[in-house]
């Protein structure tokens, strides 16, 4: 996204604006989310046959706050922190500012392409791209937008202008969230650089979104493409995404390409989704997967969500376990159920 030249003109207009803030300091307020839920699998892969795990949890508390300054521009922060983790205790942290020149973040948190890409609409709790398949299931993830995850960045995004929004991120690489040794100093010094471009507009009652987004660690890139439209009681939508062998983060080290399709239906309290989605390894194999989402809102804050689920993952002859994503044949299906809470 091309970064450090937003960044600093922002933080200039701050400075130029004078020191007239707000008497009193920034106070925090609190939420985040809890999400419990139950689940069955059956999988004819022989080494892990039936379900992984019958629960699985998440939950996140955020601390955040803001102050406009007398000149009109807003300064915040946000914070948040894990329930349960192996790496990280804080999962993003980060500052903003916001102004007519448009907002600044400055943190360690997601990339410009990863926050404004669109990809098919789904509600349930598994899903079909970036989701929790490999939560329930022995089985490979499919992603299209497959970004640098939480970095110390910068990120600058443009004032919408007839609808189209720009955004842009330069990372230091200094190991995303959770990462084996991460210290917030030591990474591979190589920088992460990351753009996005974006359209949103109702046109008469059908709202059309469109994304534009990608990315460069190390020699390589991913891009992807990415449209929703809603009319009604409906939204359509779907995305589509190509790595590059020599992508940084690419931990398969080949060409993946991968695109999802989707549409959900809102009723009262319910919503509905039926997603699809692809993913092809090069020289390894492949994986599509379906998902039957339903979210239904019981109250305040408090959302039942399940899912119905099937996948079919199968491996090229020449696969190379040591090396590929994709590790054998396996398919199957499951359901997942549970409660999220929002506070």
């Amino acid at each position: 996204m091309k970064k450090i030249l937003f960044a600093s003109s922002a933080l200039a207009a701050v400075a130029f604006a004078g020191s007239a803030q707000a008497s009193d300091k920034i106070q925090l307020q609190l939420g985040g989310f809890m999400e419990q839920w139950a689940g069955f699998s059956d999988t004819d892969n022989t080494g892990t046959d039936g379900r992984n795990n019958a629960f699985q949890s998440d939950t996140e508390v955020y601390f955040s706050g803001s102050t406009t300054l007398d000149n009109g521009i807003e300064i915040g922060a946000k914070i948040e922190l894990e329930g349960e983790t192996s790496g990280d205790q804080v999962d993003e942290q980060y500052m903003f500012i916001n102004g007519g020149f448009g907002r600044v973040e400055m943190g360690k948190n997601d990339s410009a392409a990863d926050s404004m890409a669109l990809t098919a609409p789904s509600v349930g709790p598994v899903g079909v791209n970036d989701g929790d398949l490999d939560q329930w299931v022995d089985a490979y993830l499919v992603d299209t937008v497959r970004s640098s995850g939480d970095q110390n960045r910068v990120s600058y995004f443009t004032p919408s202008f007839g609808g189209f929004r720009a955004g842009a991120s330069y990372a230091d690489d200094s190991n995303r969230n959770g990462a084996d040794g991460y210290n917030n100093i030591d990474g591979s010094g190589d920088g992460i650089v990351s753009g996005a471009l974006a359209f949103d507009h109702d046109f008469n009652g059908v709202a059309l979104g469109l994304s534009a987004t990608g990315e460069n660690s190390d020699e390589g890139y991913w891009y992807g493409l990415g449209s929703t439209v809603g009319f009604g009681n409906f939204t359509v939508g779907g995305s589509y995404g190509h790595t590059e062998d020599d992508y940084g983060l690419n931990e398969t080290g080949q060409d993946l390409d991968a695109f999802d399709l989707g549409v959900s239906y809102a009723m009262d309290a319910a919503i509905v989704s039926l997603s699809y989605g692809y993913e092809e390894v090069d020289n390894s194999g492949d994986i599509s997967t379906v998902d039957l989402g339903m979210a239904y809102t019981l109250g305040a804050g408090v959302t039942w969500k399940s899912s119905l689920y099937w996948f079919d993952q199968e491996a090229d002859s020449t696969n190379n376990a040591a090396t590929s994503g994709i590790d054998g044949d396996n398919d199957g299906y499951g359901v997942v159920t549970g409660l999220r809470l929002d506070f």
